[in-house]
């Protein structure tokens, strides 16, 4: 639905300032926290058994859905907001954020000693390298420098 015009054009607003969550899917909630929170040592924020589990990443966040109850109609009984529908089945890909070649090295390390199959280790040929693996739903993790596409580095690691 949009509003007549008024013959005045609207400027579109800034571009947002970064991602505020990134959502991945995975049916077994339970196997998603235990390798979110383990291995990669992200905060718990929020889990609700059976439809969500939720991360703070830096100053973003990292939520899980279990897909089969996302897709589902919103509960409009319940307390707070009815959220749409959403989900996606099948493998996702989230990357997150190193400051140098050296935290690289660290995560690989650190994977291979709690037996996380590293599926590939890149060097970009402009700049830039990752990690890549799987988390319990077979989604695509990835670790990589901020070089990669060429973002300045941060100057305090955000809590």
């Amino acid at each position: 639905m949009s509003e007549p015009s008024t013959g005045r054009e609207i400027p579109r607003p800034e571009s947002p300032a970064a991602i505020l969550e990134t959502v991945l899917y995975c049916p077994d909630l339970e196997a998603g926290q235990a390798f979110y929170s383990g291995v990669l040592g992200l905060e718990l924020v929020a889990r609700e058994p059976g439809a969500h589990v939720f991360f703070r990443c830096g100053p973003g966040m990292l939520l899980l859905f279990d897909p089969a109850h996302s897709r589902i109609e919103p509960d409009t009984s319940s307390a707070g907001p009815p959220i749409p529908r959403h989900g996606a089945f099948g493998e996702g890909h989230v990357a997150f954020r190193l400051e140098n070649e050296h935290e690289v090295d660290s995560w690989r390390d650190w994977l291979e000693s709690v037996r996380v199959p590293i599926e590939r280790e890149i060097r970009w040929p402009e700049d830039g390298r990752s990690l890549y693996f799987r988390d319990p739903a077979r989604n695509s993790v990835e670790l990589a420098t901020a070089s990669l596409w060429n973002l300045p580095r941060l100057m305090v690691r955000p809590s």
